[in-house]
């Protein structure tokens, strides 16, 4: 696994879990006066330069691009509250709960459109590929595991990336212990042709009423 996503084993694609992500709300610094928005997700705005501003992500990139905003990184992108969250990792083997949902697809988004904008860019990307690198070990580490007795799994603090990697393998690998361990819930061709209905070849026929 080694934190590489199989786009195989994966509900969904990279590219769709960050669509996904972009309505989280994240905070932009304005440099221009604008009108609230009123779109579908809700009302934003007003927009006043250098008043910080709560919007979702997909609009702080669209207004970034067009140079009308700086996008605040979240708190939990600081190379302090990161190097804790490592630590965390490594010392338990319970998932960090200091984490969003969608930190692998907030993180990389701010990356590819942002990156003039979060402090010590270098090292927040080092910690968090770190992070990844951690959690995925944690997860191969309760996936070794599995065995035919096995009727559930409970892994807290996933992420959205983590879980969509992780459970069409946790799923396809449980129906097989299902399977393996009750061969007499797996149809048997033969068994079922043999309890199908015999129509009889001469049987009289009968006489249609008049």
């Amino acid at each position: 696994m080694a934190g590489q996503s199989n786009h195989e084993l994966s509900l969904f694609s990279a590219e769709e879990l960050e669509f996904i992500a972009e309505d989280e709300i994240v905070d932009i610094v304005p440099n221009l006066k604008m009108d609230p928005l009123c779109l579908v997700s809700g009302d934003f705005g007003p927009f006043t330069p250098q008043i910080v501003t709560q919007v979702p992500l997909w609009l702080a990139i669209a207004l970034k691009r067009r140079g009308k905003c700086s996008i605040v990184p979240p708190q939990w992108m600081s190379v302090e509250k990161l190097t804790q969250v490592l630590e965390e990792e490594r010392d338990s083997q319970e998932m960090s709960e200091h984490l969003p949902f969608h930190y692998v697809e907030i993180s990389r988004l701010l990356f590819d459109h942002a990156r003039d904008n979060i402090p010590d860019a270098y090292m927040v990307r080092s910690l968090i590929e770190d992070i990844r690198d951690v959690r995925f070990h944690k997860v191969e580490t309760d996936l070794e595991g599995f065995n035919g007795f096995t009727i559930a799994v409970k892994i807290k603090n996933l992420s959205a990336m983590e879980v969509n990697i992780v459970r069409p393998f946790i799923g396809r690998a449980l129906q097989a212990f299902y399977k393996h361990d009750s061969p007499e819930l797996i149809p048997d061709p033969e068994r079922v042709s043999e309890r199908r209905p015999q129509v009889a070849q001469n049987a009289p026929r009968r006489q249609l009423r008049r």
